[in-house]
């Protein structure tokens, strides 16, 4: 009988995880070091590759410029990673490709990327399909020792049009922690990919706030739903847009606990003027300056964006004296549409931590400049006003938000190098592993 048991939990497993994986093609990548395109003459030029790489038996070199991809012109920063993400393995890439006066068409077979190796964690790649009809990759991870149900960990990414995949040449602090919470926590991990990022479909810089937020819900449900999961003992741990979304989540789908990590709580319309204020200042800027700059600048452009839900190009044609400080492009602000950023202005996230009840853990790096410390002290003021008894918040000295130890606010915004220390996943891990019953 305990055979039977295994054999339909296997059966299980690999129909959970393998049986939609080939519908979504392997993301691949040209195995070269390539300059982002400026965005005002098209091209991105190569800066090195890599001995392997297929570009080299193409008869592609270094200082060559790629003009266009598979027919799409190379030229805007904002759609450079919508066009990375798109590369596919085994697939025929057509390029358009300058060399001094030279321009010519190439194919090219670029490589799948390996997949995720963890030691004695299996991992699992499939996808869903969210109401926006986007097919989306999940990656699941599990610890293989056990054939009982475990524990179940949520991880929400941040803002940015980056992957949530720990792949071999990735090496920042933040793949860091997503590689211990996977191999450290004994928990079943689930992540899922956004619109346009790693194997999914669609492009992330024109994905809106609420096409993304569908996705996490899906992923969400899809994560309780797992036969090796105990759907009473799931978690969620979110990083920076996503320590915003995790009480959300957990109030909707009755998560156990939360881990929220470089978390905000005001309207963005105030995170953004909080946040030019704050880099005025560590660009120099005197006081006074700094007052004028936020009167005349920074809040008609936010305003203009948010509240009345311009573009940047329809504001500063209207006052084309704001160009000379606005930094953002034409219809996009950190690689994201600006109708994800109106979305979520809109969206009531505070109302969330009103209602939450289950445990709350709070991480907050102290030389993080992207979030206002304040807002931290908020959710714990939300909490306490409305009789909430098991939450914690935790001040990590010299933490930035990038999951790296500086000196300084300032040190991180200047992009100096910083330090990583074992404890930065190290905390998140001991509390995931208190949140939950029995972990391994």
């Amino acid at each position: 009988m305990m055979k039977l048991k295994l054999l339909i939990f296997i059966l299980l497993l690999i129909f959970s995880s393998n049986i939609f994986s080939q519908e979504l093609s392997r993301r691949a990548s040209f195995e070269a070091s390539i300059s982002w395109p400026d965005g005002n003459i098209p091209g991105a030029i190569i800066k090195e590759i890599n001995k392997d790489s297929p570009l080299l038996k193409s008869g592609i070199q270094s200082g060559d410029i790629i003009l266009q991809i598979n027919g799409e012109l190379v030229c805007s920063p904002d759609k450079w990673s919508d066009q990375l993400y798109a590369l596919r393995g085994n697939i025929r890439t057509n390029l358009l490709i300058k060399r001094n006066q030279k321009v010519w068409e190439v194919d090219v077979m670029l490589n799948p990327l390996k997949r995720e190796f963890h030691e004695n964690i299996d991992t699992y790649y499939t996808h869903f399909t969210s109401d926006y009809g986007i097919k989306q990759r999940v990656i699941i991870t599990k610890p293989n020792k056990t054939s009982d149900k475990l524990p179940g960990l949520l991880l929400l990414q941040g803002l940015s049009c980056s992957s949530i995949e720990k792949y071999t040449e990735r090496g920042s602090n933040w793949s860091r922690v997503i590689n211990d919470i996977v191999e450290k926590t004994g928990m079943v991990v689930l992540r899922v990919e956004k619109p346009g990022v790693g194997d999914s479909e669609g492009n992330c810089s024109e994905t809106d706030f609420l096409t993304e937020l569908n996705g996490y819900k899906k992923a969400a449900a899809l994560l309780k739903s797992l036969s090796y999961v105990d759907s009473n003992n799931v978690i969620i741990y979110g990083a920076s847009m996503g320590s915003a979304l995790a009480p959300l989540i957990a109030n909707e789908f009755n998560y156990k606990a939360i881990i929220s990590d470089g978390v905000f709580f005001k309207t963005w319309f105030e995170h953004m003027l909080e946040i030019e204020r704050r880099i005025r200042q560590m660009s120099g800027d005197d006081e006074s300056t700094i007052a004028q700059k936020m009167n005349e600048v920074f809040i008609p452009l936010y305003y203009g964006m948010l509240i009345e839900k311009k573009s940047y190009e329809e504001i500063i044609t209207e006052n084309p004296l704001l160009a000379e400080h606005n930094y953002h492009s034409p219809k996009h602000m950190y690689g994201r549409p600006l109708s994800y950023y109106q979305q979520l202005q809109k969206y009531d996230l505070a109302n969330a931590w009103e209602e939450i009840k289950v445990p709350v853990k709070i991480m907050r790096g102290t030389n993080d400049w992207i979030m206002s410390d304040f807002d931290n002290d908020m959710i714990i003021n939300v909490l306490e006003r409305n009789g909430h008894k098991n939450h914690e918040l935790y001040r990590y000295k010299g933490l930035d938000h990038w999951n790296t130890v500086h000196p300084s606010p300032k040190n991180s915004f200047e992009g100096k190098t910083g330090e990583w220390q074992e404890d930065i996943s190290g905390i998140i891990i001991r509390w995931a592993k208190e949140l939950v019953d029995n972990p391994n």
